[in-house]
């Protein structure tokens, strides 16, 4: 015969809770203000965002040497192009026209401010720097750098007339 043994629960009686003494609720503490990280090279991580304000927190955060230099480069596109359109996008500027696209952007580097247009290879003259994409060219500005305002702003003018990138 087989011995049959009663099997014990396995839940145990629950025992009535104590009470415990209610804490007041702690004091929610104030948000600090979002430091801006600066990536490799010292490029802010500034969140993608569309209109002047986030181009403007991208150029505030620009280290050193290169937010005076952010602030005349954006003084200048605006003067050329008046309804220029604004973003921020892969923690970079972009300029560009509501029906054309986006015709120029610009990056911090350690040493200089790296700035793209996107159709430069049909810019008159040419801005000197090279790409692997046949279309680009770039404006390459160090600390110490004289910006041909003439100039960058003539290129400003050009690239906004031509077809500019859907991204």
């Amino acid at each position: 015969m087989a011995d049959k043994t009663p099997k014990k629960s396995t839940t145990a009686a629950k025992k009535p809770a104590a009470k415990k003494a209610a804490k007041p609720p702690k004091a929610m503490p104030k948000p600090k203000p979002r430091e801006v990280v600066l990536l490799s090279g010292g490029n802010p991580q500034i969140a993608k965002g569309y209109g002047d304000a986030p181009v403007q927190a991208y150029i505030a955060a620009m280290p050193g040497w290169k937010s005076d230099v952010g602030r005349r480069l954006d003084a200048l596109i605006e003067s050329a192009v008046p309804n220029v359109n604004k973003a921020v996008k892969w923690n970079s500027p972009f300029y560009g026209l509501e029906d054309n696209g986006w015709f120029l952007s610009f990056h911090c580097f350690t040493k200089y401010i790296k700035v793209a247009f996107f159709r430069g290879a049909s810019l008159k003259p040419m801005p000197p720097g090279t790409s692997k994409q046949k279309d680009v060219r770039y404006l390459d500005i160090y600390e110490h750098d004289e910006l041909d305002e003439t100039q960058f702003a003539d290129w400003v003018k050009q690239a906004s007339k031509l077809p500019g990138e859907r991204m």
